[in-house]
């Protein structure tokens, strides 16, 4: 098949950034070992793994953004195709050009929902059937937006969806429908001036009450409650000086502790709840351009897209020693 044009978006969020890295905090904090690459993917089809949602048999489900798909990888490192986004005639999206799948969400019953960026009316939130089928848009978001992270709320019956480039955290109905601008706001907007390297609020995860969100321009993780009415609280600043991140994940015993993929200098780091964090695994590991890590139990997930290093896309999984719940 014809080579599909990457997206730009970690490029441009290291391009705004610069190459400054934040300092090492010292490792003494829940350690990650054993890495290895469990896939490897193909970039000539297209095959960037963007974000990733667990099965319950520790399977992973990928969203390859270039090529419009999902897959699911198995323990074993095989893959298989899930579904396909329709392609979309002459797309506009922002920052990338090309119609491309972001976030992904898993439901307990095994229905997945993606985010979809086309720059056309096919831009919003689609429903995958468990075990796969053919996809159906269930929520229209701007054309002129980029959604990337996405998260399920079961218990509300809600989804919630980042929109890297009007800087917005969407709301909509797990049936679909009408979304809501959730919140909104200068934290969540992109902060460099050029067009194409405009990516504010990326990655996206529920967590203890509360969105937490990354913002790639301006390096931070984010925490906006949510109220008991379901509104959004104010916008919290939780760590600053994370260059080019993407997506991350939080450790299941460790309260506010996560992961999270810095995109840029191919790492992923450890951030603390006081905001320290220092770096966990790096390029020496396997990763290339990582854009999201997942966590259960002992097993971290990271998949590497290899936007601009352009070699082994992948997913790579290790083993993560968690201190006892605070």
């Amino acid at each position: 098949m014809p080579r599909v044009p990457r997206p730009a978006v970690a490029a441009a969020a290291v391009l705004a950034l610069g190459a400054l890295a934040a300092a090492p905090a010292p490792a003494d904090g829940p350690a990650v070992t054993e890495p290895r690459v469990a896939a490897h993917l193909d970039l000539a089809r297209g095959q960037s793994p963007e974000n990733i949602a667990l099965a319950p048999d520790g399977s992973a489900d990928l969203t390859l953004s270039n090529a419009r798909q999902v897959v699911n990888v198995t323990r074993e490192g095989r893959t298989r195709l899930l579904a396909t986004l329709p392609a979309v005639a002459n797309p506009h999206t922002p920052v990338v050009g090309a119609a491309v799948v972001l976030g992904i969400a898993r439901a307990q019953n095994g229905t997945l929902f993606v985010t979809y960026a086309t720059g056309t009316a096919a831009t919003g939130i689609w429903r995958i059937p468990a075990h796969g089928g053919r996809p159906r848009q269930i929520a229209q978001l701007p054309p002129t937006g980029f959604p990337n992270g996405l998260a399920l709320d079961e218990r509300r019956g809600v989804l919630y969806a980042a929109d890297s480039v009007l800087g917005t955290v969407w709301r909509v109905p797990r049936a679909g429908g009408t979304p809501t601008a959730w919140a909104t706001g200068a934290a969540l907007e992109p902060r460099n001036p050029r067009p194409a390297a405009k990516v504010g609020v990326n990655g996206l995860r529920l967590h203890r009450g509360a969105v937490w969100v990354s913002n790639t321009n301006a390096g931070t993780l984010l925490r906006i409650p949510v109220r008991s009415g379901g509104a959004a609280g104010e916008v919290e600043t939780r760590a600053t000086r994370l260059y080019a991140i993407d997506d991350f994940a939080f450790l299941e015993r460790n309260r506010d502790t996560a992961l999270a993929a810095m995109t840029g200098g191919s790492e992923v780091e450890l951030v603390r709840p006081d905001g320290a964090h220092h770096v966990v695994l790096t390029r020496a590991d396997g990763l290339s351009n990582p854009t999201s890590v997942a966590v259960r139990g002992r097993t971290v997930y990271v998949t590497s897209a290899a936007y601009f290093t352009q070699r082994d896309p992948n997913l790579l999984v290790a083993r993560v020693h968690q201190r006892a719940r605070d």
